[in-house]
């Protein structure tokens, strides 16, 4: 059976995702893109009328393909807070170990510290950022819908937990201890347990005091003391 010819749009996400692949500080201008997709700028425009509309659609499509984590985030044969941190270290790995996680740097460097802060590039890097956050507020809103994460800030929870994993990616890079596993794992536990608890002691504050059980009543089923 042929394969099915690429769309437009599609082909336009591929291409734009071949050029962050090469250089992730790529400018995606409109004429590069088409160019490199085969298409007219005037299709290009019809499908992603501003640049931040193509940026977006390229992030959540790599992220789509590269973290498919929908089915682990969902799967309630393991605890909630396994999963997230499982989710979390996924990402984790895509910045890879020793030279590999090295030379992600080295291109994150070059790519966004290096040069002046232009408003292209500043723009690309958010683009990264609205990715990372959408995709562990997703993970953070599947949690809440099953009722495993009490309702509260997902965009500031995914904030910190994506600030976490920058700090660990960072770790990744610099010269380490064999023990590397070990405490990433410990910071990852750390850092979703606090998640939790935060919640918890949220969902505490919230409730109106005439609504909390009374002590006498909540160690009702405690045996008494003997006089």
């Amino acid at each position: 059976m042929p394969e099915r010819e690429l769309s437009s749009r599609e082909k336009i996400i591929v291409a734009a995702a071949e050029m962050l692949g090469e250089d992730a500080g790529a400018n995606l201008s409109v004429r590069a893109v088409a160019a490199r997709a085969g298409v007219s700028t005037g299709s290009l425009r019809h499908h992603f009328p501003t640049q931040r509309d193509l940026q977006d659609a390229v992030f959540t499509t790599i992220y789509d393909v590269v973290l498919s984590d929908d089915e682990l985030i969902r799967d309630r044969t393991k605890p909630a807070r396994e999963r997230l941190v499982e989710c979390l270290r996924q990402v984790l790995a895509l910045a890879g170990v020793g030279e590999q996680a090295r030379a992600a740097w080295g291109k994150v460097y070059a790519s966004f510290i290096a040069p002046e802060p232009t408003d292209e590039l500043r723009a690309s890097y958010l683009a990264i950022e609205r990715e990372a956050l959408r995709r562990t507020e997703h993970w953070l809103t599947a949690l809440v819908e099953e009722g495993a994460l009490p309702e509260g800030d997902n965009v500031q929870r995914a904030r910190f937990l994506c600030t976490v994993l920058n700090g660990l990616t960072v770790e990744r890079a610099l010269p380490a201890e064999e023990s590397l596993l070990r405490s990433e794992t410990q910071t990852l536990d750390a850092a979703v347990d606090w998640v939790f608890r935060s919640a918890e002691s949220t969902r505490a504050r919230l409730i109106p005091r005439r609504f909390r059980l009374p002590n006498v009543v909540r160690t009702a089923a405690e045996p008494e003391e003997s006089p």
